[in-house]
């Protein structure tokens, strides 16, 4: 079964692949830039202590997003 949701929702270990970015103007820009564009493969490599920040791995290299910014991107994943 495949979900939509958002990266904050995944745990730690979860693989999901960008689906969209929610946001406009300049977060939407600055979101994009990092390499998280539609059609991206990401996994979820941890989280904080008090789960903000959350770390990505995407494209060979990791990515630290705040849960405001991992909200605004909508993934697909594959549940077993």
């Amino acid at each position: 079964m495949v979900t939509i949701e958002t990266i904050r929702m995944l745990k730690a270990g979860e693989e999901a692949v960008v689906k969209k970015i929610t946001v406009g103007g300049e977060l939407g820009r600055r979101i994009r830039d990092m390499g998280l564009v539609p059609g991206t493969s990401i996994m979820v490599v941890g989280r904080a202590p008090l789960k903000d920040p959350v770390q990505i791995k995407l494209k060979g290299y990791n990515l630290t997003l705040r849960n405001n910014e991992a909200d605004h991107i909508l993934v697909s994943s594959s549940e077993q």
